[in-house]
């Protein structure tokens, strides 16, 4: 089957509604507005961004090093948790309506101590996530011994969280492209909408092409919604976060889960080909609009010095690839949903984890597009929050 990416490209000038950001969020987006009978179209830049360039990781888990980092963004986090909890199901159910095998494995996720404070953090960190319904624990050397051999002895214990995993990014992006192209979403490409106004009740979109007017608009473009929204009087604190990534030569698979650090930026996981992706927030060069990121070498080899430090025998494979992609960084919780001050705008940004909350993220916002209640609470993701006192 041919990628819609590839086939020519559209020209649309008028659309009941426009989704800007064609990556996982605002593609899924699209599909579930075309699949209810809207009239949708989906426009991207086609600049390197967050879905093109994701490592695939399935987070559910508070992420300790941003708490430790932002302490004051804690309860915007605990309050966003349900939304993590519940988009592990909705993957399963989405990657069934796709009918790809997109690697979407749900093994468990362990995030690893070195030492007696680390562990003592997600101890504490572990307890509260119970509170809030998540299904966590504890685990000690002996029992990391058994359920993954593979860590090496720098281990000393590790939170456990079962609904955590990954997915493999690649073969999920071309599967949803397809969905929604085949449920009827028209989707530009390589189109940046260069400014965003209202005209009377609707919205007119300047792009690169020309004009697009619609009668309602979801920014879905992460970081880049910001300055689109700052177009309509919209101050949104959405900041790129870009980040380093790497990737080994395929092997026998040895690493069984998910495994990030309490106190380090990593995360670690196996493709279904045996590649291990290695990721988890060292820094990249943030370039000019339609640029690639930055590879950093202090990042590249910092990354994997912590890698095989964590998992020896990642010392034995070849890094083949090495990119950088660009994370959207708010406030612990996304920003999703309608903004009383503009009727017929609407955000669908989740916030830094948006592979993980993607597909989920745009269920609930489409919801609220078609003028129906969303099956999740996201009020502590309105944007009005931004304008509160």
């Amino acid at each position: 089957m041919t990628d819609p990416s590839s086939a020519p490209h559209p020209r649309v000038s008028e659309i009941s509604t426009l989704v800007i950001g064609g990556g996982i969020v605002g593609t899924c987006l699209g599909g579930f507005l075309a699949g209810e009978g809207d009239d949708v179209a989906v426009i991207d830049a086609g600049w390197p961004a967050g879905s093109i360039a994701n490592a695939g990781s399935i987070h559910v888990q508070m992420q300790s090093q941003f708490m430790s980092d932002y302490p004051q963004y804690i309860p915007r986090l605990e309050r966003s948790l349900n939304l993590y909890r519940q988009a592990v199901p909705f993957w399963k159910r989405f990657q069934d309506d796709l009918g790809v095998d997109c690697e979407l494995r749900i093994t468990g996720g362990l995030m690893i101590a070195e030492d007696r404070r680390q562990l003592d953090f997600l101890s504490k960190k572990c307890r509260r996530e119970v509170e809030l319904g998540l299904d966590v624990a504890i685990l000690t050397r002996p029992e990391l011994a058994k359920l993954a051999p593979y860590l090496g002895p720098a281990v000393i214990g590790a939170e456990f969280c079962p609904a955590e995993g990954k997915v493999n990014p690649l073969l999920a992006n071309t599967a949803i492209r397809r969905w929604a192209n085949g449920r009827g979403a028209v989707l530009l490409h390589e189109e940046p909408v260069l400014r965003l106004e209202l005209e009377g009740k609707a919205f007119r979109a300047t792009t690169s092409r020309g004009i697009i007017r619609a009668g309602r608009v979801a920014l879905a473009a992460g970081f880049a919604s910001k300055d689109l929204a700052a177009q309509l009087s919209i101050e949104l604190p959405a900041e790129a976060d870009p980040l380093h990534m790497n990737i080994t030569e395929g092997t026998t698979p040895f690493i069984g889960h998910l495994v990030q650090h309490a106190d380090r930026p990593i995360t670690l996981k196996q493709l279904g080909g045996g590649q291990v992706v290695i990721g988890g927030g060292w820094p990249a060069g943030l370039g000019t609009p339609g640029t690639i990121p930055i590879v950093k070498l202090s990042s590249i080899i910092g990354n994997v010095s912590l890698a095989q430090h964590i998992i020896p025998q990642i010392a034995q494979l070849r890094i083949i690839r090495t990119w950088a992609g660009i994370n959207t960084f708010v406030d612990g919780c996304g920003i999703l949903g309608r903004i009383d001050a503009v009727p017929g705008l609407f955000f669908a940004i989740p916030g830094s984890a948006g592979y993980t909350l993607g597909p989920l993220s745009a269920r609930l916002v489409a919801d609220c597009i078609l003028g129906r209640d969303p099956s999740e609470d996201i009020s502590a993701c309105s944007v009005d929050r931004f304008s509160a006192p």
